[in-house]
Formats: structure tokens, sequence, C-alpha cells
């Protein structure tokens, strides 16, 4: 038998929430789902713990859990992407247009919920590319068992045998939806992005550049910041943008109601990221509006995720609404 006992079985689940988050988080590109997931996991087994004979690692065995949950939640479901996987891009003059469903689009996560914890620098590293908007977004294209196999074969290092276990399925099988899910992530542009490196002086200095030209509404300033070719994508609307010209143009038209906006660094995707929140709240509040996950590479920003969305400042333990004094502190 297992040596947890069962009145500390709570305490020892907890002890995996986090990693256990970033898996489910993978398999659906969800942060509210990947939470629910991960809960119905400690639910099964803390019901099925009597039956749990110790012949796997407890870790296993809630991986193998967490991955069946998902699998479930999976099937018959579209899958989730952003406005550039579906649609063209549009051109900077164009209206948001409507506010398609949630469960359309790829969601932030943040870090602390997601990865799990190391002080290992490559460990770190690692753990944060693997859940980038890109490379979640790319997952998305994969069927759920093939997603399930990359995953558990490429993030978490499993062996072929451990996740034919998992899967109740065989080697060869394995291997070979592992080839295949390799195959069509080799056919999509992943964006490439540099590593988040918050002691870097020159990557801070870009990102406190990046803050300062959007709260003083400098848009000359914000543009000079990015590549020629950056895009910019904005669920769960279907607009998204390329190039610098074309935000530029976006931001004093349609988007000029960001215009006074307040920022606060946040950890998201294990990328540079930021909470937004736009003037003209009652009594001179500021609102919840969007979290931006951005790709920098080179010394520039290349791309911008705005996840347009309240619900999410929860998760990242933030305020809907800051009051005035967020004003005047400017």
């Amino acid at each position: 038998m297992t040596d947890v006992a069962a009145p500390d079985l709570e305490q020892t689940l907890e002890q995996h929430r986090g990693e256990l988050t970033g898996h489910c988080y993978r398999m659906l590109g969800s942060s509210f789902e990947a939470e629910d997931a991960v809960q119905e996991t400690m639910v099964r087994a803390w019901r099925g713990f009597d039956n749990f004979e110790g012949r796997a690692a407890l870790r296993s065995w809630l991986y193998r859990i967490a991955t069946n949950v998902c699998l479930d939640m999976l099937q018959g479901r579209q899958r989730r992407a952003l406005p550039m996987d579906l649609v063209s891009a549009s051109s900077g003059d164009s209206e948001a247009g409507p506010r398609l469903p949630e469960s359309k689009w790829i969601q932030p996560i943040p870090d602390g919920r997601a990865l799990p914890a190391t002080e290992d620098p490559a460990d770190v590293a690692e753990s944060r590319e693997s859940i980038r908007v890109a490379f979640i977004a790319a997952l998305q294209h994969l069927p759920a068992r093939q997603r399930a196999v990359l995953i558990l074969r490429e993030v978490l290092r499993w062996k072929a045998s451990e996740v034919a276990e998992l899967l109740d399925t065989s080697v060869v099988s394995v291997n070979s939806a592992l080839q295949r899910a390799r195959a069509t992530l080799a056919d999509i542009d992943v964006a490439e992005s540099d590593a988040l490196m918050p002691e870097d002086d020159e990557q801070r200095a870009l990102l406190a550049r990046y803050v300062d030209a959007f709260e003083r509404f400098d848009i000359e300033s914000l543009v000079s910041l990015l590549h020629e070719d950056a895009t910019m994508s904005m669920p769960p609307y279907e607009l998204w943008l390329h190039g610098a010209d074309e935000l530029r143009k976006w931001l004093l038209g349609a988007g000029s109601g960001c215009r006074g906006s307040r920022f606060v660094p946040v950890a998201a995707n294990g990328s540079p990221a930021f909470a937004q929140w736009r003037a003209g709240g009652p009594d001179g509040t500021f609102e919840a509006w969007a979290i931006h996950v951005l790709r920098v590479s080179d010394g520039r920003i290349s791309g911008i995720d705005f996840f347009v969305d309240p619900e999410l400042f929860p998760l990242f333990d933030l305020p809907v609404r800051l009051g005035a004094e967020a004003g005047a502190q400017r």
C-alpha cells in the first residue's frame, strides 16, 4: 500500500495542483477549464484513493486521472484558437466586431497557477516555454490523444512505455501518435520569442517603455518599440492586425478608448505580460479591460495578444476596478 496516510491525503494532493493545472491547461487551452479539470481530478483521486495500491507513483496516478478528465472534456469540442488561426488579418481602420463565445479562444494563465515550484533555472525556462501562448495555440491543432502523447513525451519527458500504460495503449501506438503530432507542429508557424528575463536590464527597459508609452498614449513611441511585422490579436474578437502601421492606425481610431489606461505587470504564460484597466469608470475609477501577453524578439516587441476579459483578473489576484487615485498617482 502507499505510504500516504488518508488524513494527510488532501495536503498531499494539493502539492501537485500547480503542475497538474499546467498539464490540463496545455491540453485544454483554457485557464478556467484547467482549474475545473484539476478540481475534478482531485475529487476522483480522493474517491478512488482506497483502490490506489501504490503500484505506480502517486504523481503518475494523478497525471493518469487528469489526462483522462481532459480527454473526456475534449470529446466533441472544437479546438480553441487565436484569431490568426481562423481569419485573415484586418486593417487598422476596422472595428472590433461582435464579442464571440469564450469557448472559441485560447485564454492566458498566471505562471503561479501553472508552473511547478523549482529553483533550477533550466527547469524554469523549459516550463515557461511550455505554456507560451503560441505553443498552446499550436497544441490545439492536434487531436486530443495526439496532444496528450506529445505533452507527456516532450514536455513531461515520460517514457513511451509510461505513456502507453497511462493511455491503455501500446508503445507502437504512442510512437506513431508522437510522430504524427510532431509532423503537424512542424507545419505550423509557431511564433518565436525570447525567453522572459526578469533580471535582464535591456528587456526590463523595453517593457518599462511599453507601459510608459501606453499610459501616456504616445502612439508613435509605442509603435517604435514594435517590429515592423508585429501582430496584435484581441480575443474574444476576431480582429487581428499585422504590422506596426496597422496597430498605429487602430489605436488612433477604434482603439482610442484605451487612452488613459493603467497597467500592472503580471506573470502570464511564461512571457512578459500586463494587466490593463481602462479609464471611464464611475467616479473616475478604472475598469478591468485586458491581459496583455507580449512576444519579444531581438530587442523589440513582435506580438501582443490582448485578452479582453475582466473575468480573468481574479485569476491573477487583481481587482476588477481601480480607484480614482490610480490616475492621480501618475
